[in-house]
């Protein structure tokens, strides 16, 4: 079976594809051949994800656009901001060199199913997907779906959804809950656990530790106000902060935190991300609906700071907060009020285990197993064994 996997953007968009390509590999390692296709600005960090997995992942990139919309902006902010629109008109003539770009791909690899797992890229890859005949499978993560994810789901297959069908307006005919994909190696952290895992990287055991992470291209925001937080609390020195903070970022993230032996600063992680987060007390992070899932996995404490320019971690935040899952903050008061959030939850064991244990709810072990089965499923109606 030939599987062509496109997704992009961030690492919410490619490590649930990870985890699908490595169940799908379970059954079908002799006959499996798989194409990873992603947008430029992504593909290192894809390579790196790709490379851990037991089978051979080809990947190539295509040109792709974004259409820029957000949430906190009225017509006047686009009129004002004009260069914006102007990106947009951009972007379209990006998203068609795509779609050229991906005909011809498909048209030399032959594949016997696309898996969308979400992202702009995904656009025009799916329009191929669709003119060539070609089993589309997507999955949406979010409790908001994407434009992209609301375009293509009306030419798939197949949809697999990260939350309960009743959260969309997907033809509940084709689709099926199956939850996020994640990681096999993610699972509920034990106390001996968290101290393995601290062992493993090299952080304290005796120590309370906070880590942070933006999302796959990081967040100057988060990063900023960790900073600072860890400035604020540098006399605590049973505190540490461990801060990933996007390729992009580390060298001004450095430099904003010369002096401070309270924290630690790190671009990506490649391998071994459950160990980072594992050895957390408490996690700092985007609201995106993959890194969430992780850490219901891993059962933790969780403030979740939603990019104020995405509907979508909005939504996510406001569902889980709504559970008393995660405590929710905002951008524009973030760094008011994260030391004195992560001061209350690091001296407050009880209240972290409750956040824990809420979150802990929401996990589906077995989401990658069961979008492998979909995409299966989708290639085997086409005469595919």
């Amino acid at each position: 079976m030939k599987v062509l996997a496109v997704g992009g953007g961030s690492g919410g968009h490619v490590t649930p594809v990870a985890a699908v390509l490595r169940e799908l590999a379970v059954d079908t390692t002799d006959s499996l051949e798989v194409l990873f296709v992603c947008d430029r600005a992504f593909e290192r960090q894809a390579r790196g994800i790709m490379a851990e997995l037991p089978l051979a992942v080809k990947v190539r990139t295509i040109p792709s656009g974004k259409l820029r919309r957000y949430a906190h902006f009225s017509w006047w902010h686009y009129v004002r901001h004009f260069s914006i629109v102007i990106a947009n008109i951009i972007d379209v003539f990006k998203t068609f060199a795509g779609f050229i770009v991906s005909m011809g791909i498909i048209m030399r690899f032959r594949p016997n199913v696309v898996f969308a797992k979400g992202g702009y890229v995904c656009l025009p890859m799916g329009f191929a997907a669709k003119l060539l005949g070609v089993p589309l499978v997507i999955h949406d993560s979010d409790v908001l779906p994407g434009l992209t994810n609301k375009i293509l789901s009306r030419y798939a297959d197949a949809i697999g959804t990260g939350m309960p069908l009743e959260n969309y307006t997907y033809n509940p005919a084709i689709s099926e809950y199956v939850g996020v994909p994640i990681s096999a190696d993610i699972q509920a952290v034990t106390a001996k656990m968290q101290a393995r895992y601290r062992h493993d990287i090299g952080l304290p055991i005796d120590k309370k530790i906070v880590v942070s992470v933006g999302g796959g291209l990081g967040s100057v925001v988060i990063n900023d106000a960790i900073v600072a937080c860890a400035r604020t609390l540098r006399s605590q020195d049973d505190i540490l902060f461990y801060n990933v903070t996007g390729a992009k970022n580390i060298e001004a993230a450095k430099e904003r935190s010369e002096g401070l032996e309270n924290y630690i600063a790190e671009p990506f992680i490649y391998k071994d991300m459950h160990k980072v987060l594992g050895a957390a007390d408490v996690v700092v992070t985007r609201a995106s609906a993959t890194t969430l899932q992780e850490l219901a996995g891993l059962r933790k404490a969780v403030v979740a700071v939603p990019a104020r320019q995405l509907g979508d971690q909005k939504q996510n935040a406001k569902l889980f907060a709504k559970y008393d899952a995660i405590i929710a903050l905002q951008d524009d008061t973030l760094q008011e009020e994260l030391a004195s959030t992560i001061t209350g939850l690091l001296g407050d064991e009880r209240r972290r285990d409750q956040l824990a244990n809420h979150l802990h709810q929401f996990a589906k072990p077995d989401a990658a197993r069961d979008m492998a089965r979909l995409i299966t499923a989708s290639a085997q109606d086409r005469g595919v064994r």
